[in-house]
């Protein structure tokens, strides 16, 4: 259950289409408050049923400006205020009608000046924003001050007629630009009528000289962005002509800025738009730098797979010339493992982040062993469960383990054509669980995994205990032999 849920449960008439709305109103309204130089507080109305008096109102949400100091210290949310104790409230809910030019009233030391505002959704009012402002800085407001409230009043309209928060914006204001990183205000052509003294030096950091006003946005853009062909040019000039709400970025070797597009309506008609900007040259130098990065790791991972095939084909090549056949069986278990470690790098370099995909290893695995082991033809193998991506740290020792664990099984437990062999996988919260079970002979009764001579196992018990930090049990019994590993993640 939301907060707005918790505060008005069975208090109010709200439906979950209305709730909704108020959430859209919320997410959106830093806007609002800094383009006001005010504290906003959303009041929902208190009645039991849709024909009944309201009794009074809850603070279900308060925002405060970053434009100017806040008019109330503390959070006003969950506060109850009975009908008749706020007089312009009950008016703007009655009225549905914007209620302004009150009398300042004295909160603390400082005179606060409150406007209200009626939230219209589907031709109902659903809450009432209450504007809180300090008197005494409205008495000489500077332009850029006075075309903040000129754009807060445009906007408070269209939260009347229901237009704002535009529809189906989410992707439009994540991430939100600020006001205070800049501000453009345009007229119905596309024409700069003011421009906040950070909007005018974004655009001269991208080599901008004259001043912006009474110049079209969409040719100032494109007259400053890297790129200067035709397609480019008509893109840029309507992204930035306020018809419609949209977000662009231009760039150069000066800057890059980010620019949201805000038409502003009237009565169904729109009357000029708002421009935020944001430079954004920094965040996108540094993903920039991230992702030449990434491409450097993954390269690097395909290196080291290419360098360990190559080190795999050597000891292949040196196993064939070796009459011996013990000598001869140790490189080809040394290629083995070599190319186990190749998988993992293989898997690296082609994944987009840092984790490795290790279900598709474990198939490559199973395809490599095929390759390796003339008997895997007769044996039914496969692989059930799953464990996702995992950090390549746990990917390399787990990649040999199961590896080492297939050809320990191949050589010593599956005599017999037709003989299964499965490969299952489980992922916890905080662990891992990896077993590998055939239907074999099964191990010798006075087998000990600890004292045991096979390196195969050996290297399995090493890796598990000190790379993984896991535990490896081995069960045998009718049905054959199972390896347990559990390791934490």
């Amino acid at each position: 259950m939301s907060r707005i849920e918790n505060l008005v449960n069975r208090r109010s008439t709200l439906t979950a289409s209305q709730i909704y709305r108020l959430q859209e109103l919320i997410a959106d309204w830093q806007l609002l408050t800094d383009l006001s130089f005010a504290d906003l507080v959303l009041w929902v109305p208190l009645r039991f049923d849709a024909t009944s008096w309201p009794t009074g109102y809850v603070a279900i949400a308060h925002i405060r400006p970053t434009t100017s100091a806040t008019v109330f210290a503390n959070d006003l949310i969950g506060s109850e205020i009975t009908w008749g104790e706020r007089p312009r409230l009950d008016e703007a809910l009655s009225s549905a009608d914007i209620v302004r030019d009150s009398e300042p009233e004295l909160i603390g030391d400082l005179l606060i000046k409150e406007e209200t505002i009626p939230v219209i959704y589907e031709g109902q009012v659903i809450a009432v924003i209450s504007r809180h402002r300090n008197a005494e800085l409205m008495r000489s407001p500077s332009r850029l001050e006075l075309n903040y409230r000129e754009i807060a009043n445009n906007l408070y309209r269209m939260v009347v007629e229901g237009t704002y928060p535009y529809k189906d914006a989410s992707s439009i204001f994540d991430p939100s630009a600020r006001v205070g990183d800049g501000l453009i205000r345009l007229d119905l052509n596309g024409v700069i009528t003011y421009a906040s003294p950070n909007a005018r030096s974004a655009f001269n950091r991208m080599g901008w000289g004259n001043d912006l006003e009474s110049f079209n946005l969409g040719e100032v853009a494109s007259q400053v962005s890297m790129q200067r062909n035709e397609s480019h040019h008509e893109g840029i000039s309507s992204s930035l002509s306020g018809k419609s709400l949209r977000r662009a970025e231009i760039e150069n070797e000066g800057a890059t800025i980010d620019l949201m597009v805000m038409p502003l309506l009237q009565g169904g008609d729109r009357i000029g738009a708002i421009v935020l900007l944001h430079n954004v040259t920094e965040l996108r130098r540094r993903e920039r730098e991230l992702v030449t990065k990434d491409a450097t790791i993954r390269e690097v991972h395909h290196r080291v797979k290419n360098n360990l095939q190559t080190v795999s084909a050597l000891l292949r090549l040196q196993a064939r010339r070796i009459e011996e056949p013990q000598a001869s069986a140790a490189l080809e278990e040394a290629v083995r493992r070599i190319a186990s470690i190749a998988l993992v790098h293989e898997t690296l370099s082609n994944s987009a982040d840092a984790k490795v995909a290790f279900d598709q290893v474990l198939d490559n695995l199973v395809i490599h062993a095929a390759d390796l082991s003339p008997r895997m033809s007769e044996i039914n193998i496969r692989r059930s469960g799953s464990l996702a991506e995992i950090d390549p740290r746990i990917a390399t020792p787990l990649a040999l383990i199961v590896t080492e664990l297939i050809h320990n099984a191949l050589e010593h437990g599956l005599a017999e054509r037709g003989s299964n062999l499965v490969i299952h996988c489980e992922r916890f919260e905080s662990k891992a669980k990896v077993t590998v079970s055939d239907d074999g002979t099964g191990l010798p009764s006075d087998f000990d995994l600890v004292n045991s001579s096979n390196l195969g196992l050996q290297i399995v018990r090493t890796l598990t205990e000190n790379e993984l930090r896991g535990q490896i049990k081995l069960t045998s019994g009718e049905s054959g032999t199972q390896a347990t590993l559990e390791f934490p993640l």
